[in-house]
């Protein structure tokens, strides 16, 4: 999304009259040790090596050659060299903003900020270290310092592409979409062809509910660069949505988990018009896209697949069926969960959990490789609110290195822990089939429990993705969910307050018996909180047992 991402910066600076700065290598190898010279006998004496020679090369070679590491992801060498350049020379400012984007590269954003930031001190009219020191700050979510630092490289040159498109994802951030539509669209007009500024605009026009154009936009997604090819190389048109009695139609479950939940309730529009569809998608997918069509054939491989004669994404399908707010494909449920498993685990939840408390299945956070989980996902400690209240117990959903951060909960509602007892999902459907509701940030869990007809609230950043639409507490994709959003960028504090104050609401109190929430079940597993906290030896053994299967004891 970046500018950082799309193309590296121009390692050009402007011309002082004087000649480059010489550098100068040496070898790096220490040569014969001490130690083995005392073991060679006389008769045999070694002659010296003579040192290798010193070559002098211009600064800006060495630069060239570190960016070219860092652009092909071999971050290693290019910060080696870049450490050799710094070390001679500290206060050189191309070499300061060359690591400053290795840094933002590797992950390291605020690093990332502090080295630009110097190098701006030393260099300021370097207009490049503006450009890029813009979409930085909006990683770390400073948005009005990404909007001023991008406002000054694009008084310099307002018609520089990357300054446009860094510009347009700060104002979509701030919610700012006039104005995000307007760099997109002048970025547009500078290079037509142009993969970010056209996903940019398709994402602040969808967001605003203007399907018509915004989906046709969507469509650049494929082009941007570093975006994994849609399928391997092959000369199969993309399905243009008309019949296709006689062909086969490959369809793809591109993006992420909750795309693919969402967009295959069109799979049955799709079959009305091609009898022959093939779906590949990964195999966790399986299970859940059989259901909208028992008949389907799924495949989890591309050897796997059969000939085809054309292919879609199930992405771009809302485009193809003219989808608008008023047609979007709305029946609900279209998933449901296997009734052999959920008794299986309805027959577990009774012995882990008290009658008469009401069951919350909450996840606290996404996959950490989403482009925009720094702005979605949140923290566990951030539900203390939600965790201080009586009357519930909290069923953790939660997969990944997530569930680690249950070990120090001690929150007065009891947190059951069945992340790392669920196997794929089924299991998560079944879980949710046994809850009174699902609280979670904008996961795949989301999409599940709405495809399912089941009460989920949803807990949006305050510029959430596309598909939640603005200023509304609905959504016409799931009815049964309820939409909770930031009133300002990061404040997640007054999400869960208000959530936390939606569940003791009288009509919901009045849907479970009242009884002390920490008179927890005998021998009840995986079960946190729900007791005063326990002394640090107690802690250390629970952090060590916080993997514990479903029938493990009770964490004390």
């Amino acid at each position: 999304m970046e500018a950082l991402r799309e193309r590296s910066p121009s390692l050009h600076r402007e011309d002082d009259g004087k000649p480059p700065k010489p550098l100068i290598a040496g070898d790096a190898s220490r040569g014969p040790q001490t130690g083995a010279l005392t073991r060679l006998t006389a008769a045999s004496p070694m002659p010296a090596q003579p040192p290798m020679p010193k070559v002098p090369v211009p600064l800006d070679e060495l630069l060239k050659v570190a960016a070219e590491f860092s652009e092909g992801g071999r971050f290693s060498e290019a910060e080696r060299i870049l450490g050799h350049i710094l070390s001679a020379a500290p206060n050189e400012p191309m070499a300061l903003h060359q690591k400053g984007v290795l840094l933002f590269r590797m992950g390291h954003h605020e690093a990332a900020a502090e080295m630009i930031e110097r190098s701006i001190g030393l260099a300021p009219d370097a207009i490049v270290f503006r450009r890029n020191l813009c979409p930085i700050l909006e990683r770390l979510g400073r948005y009005d310092d990404a909007l001023r630092v991008g406002y000054q490289a694009f008084d310099r040159d307002p018609y520089d592409l990357q300054t446009l498109h860094n510009l347009a994802i700060a104002h979509y951030r701030k919610l700012e979409l006039d104005q995000s539509i307007a760099c997109a669209r002048r970025a547009l007009a500078v290079d037509p062809a142009a993969p970010g500024p056209h996903f940019q605009l398709a994402e602040a026009l969808l967001l605003r509910g203007e399907f018509a154009e915004g989906l046709k936009e969507y469509e650049w997604r494929f082009r941007i660069a570093g975006a994994a090819p849609l399928l391997p190389p092959n000369k199969r048109p993309q399905w243009d949505g008309a019949p296709l009695p006689g062909a086969t139609l490959l369809l793809i479950a591109d993006q992420g988990f909750g795309d693919s939940i969402q967009f295959c309730r069109y799979i049955p529009w799709v079959c009305a018009r091609c009898p022959r569809v093939v779906v590949v998608a990964d195999p966790l997918m399986h299970p859940v896209i059989r259901q909208i069509h028992p008949a389907l054939e799924v495949v989890g491989h591309w050897d796997q697949c059969p000939p085809f004669d054309t292919y879609c994404p199930l992405s771009g399908l809302p485009r193809l069926h003219g989808t608008t707010l008023d047609t979007i494909p709305s029946k609900a449920p279209y998933l449901h969960a296997d009734p052999a498993r959920t008794a299986a685990w309805r027959a577990r939840l009774q012995d882990l959990i008290q009658p008469g408390i009401r069951r919350v299945g909450m996840v606290w956070a996404g996959r950490p490789t989403h482009n925009n989980d720094l702005n979605r996902s949140m923290s566990l400690a951030a539900w203390a609110p939600i965790a201080a209240l009586g009357g519930i117990t909290l069923v953790s959903l939660q997969k990944g290195s997530e569930q680690n951060a249950i070990a120090d909960y001690f929150g007065r509602a009891p947190l059951l822990n069945l992340g790392a007892a669920i196997a794929d999902f089924a299991d998560t459907m079944a879980i949710i089939e046994t809850l009174d509701l699902v609280v979670t940030v904008d996961t795949a869990v989301a999409h599940l429990a709405g495809a399912m007809g089941k009460p989920v609230w949803i807990l949006l950043p305050y510029a959430p993705d596309w598909r939640w639409l603005l200023e509304r507490s609905d959504s016409p994709w799931y009815p049964t969910a309820r939409l909770f959003r930031q009133p300002s960028p990061g404040d997640w504090a007054s999400v869960v307050c208000r959530v936390g104050e939606a569940l003791s609401e009288p009509r919901l109190q009045a849907q479970r018996r009242e009884k002390p929430c920490n008179q927890l079940c005998p021998d009840a597993p995986l079960l946190q909180g729900g007791r005063s906290a326990p002394d640090r030896a107690s802690r250390a053994k629970r952090r060590k047992r916080i993997k514990t299967e479903i029938s493990g004891g009770l964490h004390r």
